[in-house]
């Protein structure tokens, strides 16, 4: 099977950059992972992406004039590895420039912490546990201009009925987004994601490698 061509854009530690390097390794999911971009010097990801020897951009805003300036930098480099899925993990600036979004329209994912649209934004765990919420889980959606507001592609509950903080929610539902993240990359790699408006649809590649 043919590996899709990946860059993940990190901010922090790099927890689903970890997973998701570790399934391609293991051969579970079908990418090969083109480039880290990070706006981070100090992000824990570099570390992991050197013990994967995966190859480093470091990308501070500080070194632009603007976002748009930023996001250029990001897509060049993107061109430059010829990517074709784009996965944000726990990458803390939103995309907006509109070249970018348009060469890369349905190609650019991120995962998100709660069952969108339910809680948006960096506090999801916390938001969830304060609102007494029972469930919550994660949610994989396209990237667009807005929020953690585009199209879904993928999501899963948790149960956070027993958790007693929202550091409690973070670990229950960081462990099901190591498998999933891995798991909507390969499904890219063995077939092709369509959106009707919000909704998604998933058609898999015959044994021929066409869709179906």
């Amino acid at each position: 099977m043919n590996k899709i061509k990946i860059a993940i854009l990190a901010s922090g530690r790099g927890s689903n950059f970890e997973a998701i390097a570790k399934a391609v390794k293991d051969g579970t999911c079908h990418a090969q992972i083109m480039v880290l971009i990070t706006n981070k010097p100090d992000a824990g990801a570099i570390k992991i992406a050197q013990n994967y020897k995966i190859p480093v951009e470091i990308v501070e805003r500080k070194s632009f004039a603007n976002r748009d300036g930023l996001d250029l930098k990001i897509k060049s480099i993107l061109d430059q590895n010829k990517v074709e899925l784009v996965v944000l993990a726990g990458y803390m600036l939103l995309i907006k420039n509109k070249s970018l979004l348009e060469k890369y329209e349905n190609r650019i994912i991120n995962i998100h912490p709660s069952l969108l649209p339910a809680f948006p934004g960096e506090s999801a765990q916390k938001d969830a546990f304060e609102y007494g919420a029972k469930i919550s889980g994660l949610t994989i959606h396209f990237v667009n201009e807005t929020l953690d507001g585009g199209a879904i592609i993928y999501q899963e509950a948790v149960d956070i009925s027993e958790c007693e903080n929202e550091y409690d929610v973070a670990r229950e539902i960081i462990t099901r987004e190591h498998s999933a993240y891995a798991k909507v990359i390969d499904m890219f790699a063995r077939g092709k994601f369509t959106t009707e408006g919000r909704r998604v649809k998933y058609v898999e590649n015959n044994k021929e490698g066409k869709h179906e």
